[in-house]
């Protein structure tokens, strides 16, 4: 009989090989994607200091208008534009981006395209 392979479990295996080597400072934070079936979670986290910077989703109400009627892709790039505007907003210019074991691909590239056309470095 075969065996289904758990594919979220690969991926919170390679998440933390990442982290061993990827971590957010004060100077230059995390930014860190999650990607459900439906919806695209972004936050910027300084883990010198176990916090939460600022946070954006695809659930988020300011984006509600904007994200009817577009692709998952699509939203996922707005996500990433608004995400990018509140760094600035709090002088934050620079970022380490961490994929979260997901493959740069699709919307976890949107994420980071957005952010990177408002001008954040990474």
């Amino acid at each position: 009989m075969l065996k289904k392979i758990d594919k979220n479990s690969v991926r919170k295996a390679k998440h933390q090989r990442i982290r061993f080597h990827i971590a957010g400072t004060t100077e230059k934070p995390r930014l860190s994607v999650f990607r459900s079936v439906s919806h695209v979670y972004a936050q910027i986290i300084d883990d010198k200091n176990g916090k939460t910077l600022c946070a954006c989703s695809s659930l988020d109400k300011d984006l509600k208008e904007k994200l009817v009627g577009r692709n998952k892709s699509e939203q996922a790039f707005l996500v990433g534009e608004a995400l990018g505007k509140k760094c600035l907003a709090k002088k934050v210019k620079e970022v380490v981006f961490d994929r979260s074991g997901y493959i740069y691909t699709g919307r976890v590239k949107q994420v980071a395209e957005g952010a990177r056309s408002t001008g954040l470095k990474f």
